[in-house]
């Protein structure tokens, strides 16, 4: 094997099965490796190209006759929250946002499985333990990190640790933040909090003067995915490249 073929990746594809988002539908997958030996440019330009992380690999739709997923990243330097997304923002003003090293914890572990129990008891993650989460969130070749979201403590309780509400897992790119993976207490419906989250990382997407945040797949006719839309202005992946919608 020659250096160069080395460094290029090997592209797979999966075998068909059921589409989780569209009924009737059935899914397949190409996806490749993400391996130290593979130029971090290379990874960087695959993840801005339409590809998303599980652990280390990247992949994406290669559905024969169906392009209903479309990578879409909101334009962080444009956006402007209307008068719902800035409700969301003012209900949880006692947030506090915590970057940390893409390091497990129990505590997280605990809050993602109420998560998947009572929002995705019958979807893909359901039978995931506590070692599959630990490979999600620290398996990764890549810049990644995890925001932690808890209430501010209160004053007469300075020393005391707040629940945990609400956790995001993100990968570090060369023109933005792409949101991996988020969860959040089901019980704090009112908050909103997976909206919050989006609403947090444009604004630290901001902060750090990267122009992008990447929010992965929008599907038409999902409902799963419509919330997607309510970040603008936005681009879509098309085979022109990427285009404002």
């Amino acid at each position: 094997m020659t250096e160069q073929q080395k460094h290029f990746p090997e592209f797979y594809v999966t075998a068909p099965q059921p589409c989780p988002y569209l009924a009737g539908r059935l899914e397949r997958k190409l996806f490749t490796h993400l391996t130290h030996d593979k130029p971090p440019a290379l990874v960087d330009n695959l993840l801005k190209g339409g590809f998303r992380r599980s652990q280390n690999i990247a992949y994406m739709p290669y559905c024969e006759g169906c392009q209903a997923c479309v990578s879409v990243r909101v334009v962080v330097g444009e956006f402007q929250p209307g008068r719902s997304l800035r409700r969301v923002i003012e209900i949880n003003s006692d947030l506090v946002a915590r970057r940390l090293q893409a390091t497990p914890t129990s505590e997280q572990y605990s809050l993602f499985r109420g998560y998947i129990d009572a929002r995705h008891a019958d979807g893909g993650m359901a039978d995931m333990t506590v070692l599959d989460y630990a490979m999600m969130v620290e398996d990764s070749i890549i810049d990644t990190f995890v925001t932690e979201y808890r209430a501010q403590p209160l004053a007469a309780a300075r020393g005391d640790k707040q629940p945990l509400l609400a956790v995001a897992l993100c990968d570090r790119l060369s023109d933005g933040i792409s949101m991996v993976y988020s969860f959040y207490e089901p019980e704090a419906a009112r908050r909103g909090l997976g909206t919050y989250m989006i609403l947090e990382h444009i604004a630290y997407a901001r902060r750090l003067g990267v122009p992008y945040l990447y929010l992965g797949y929008w599907i038409q006719g999902s409902p799963k995915m419509s919330y997607k839309k309510r970040f603008q202005p936005q681009e879509q992946l098309t085979g022109n490249g990427w285009v404002r919608t």
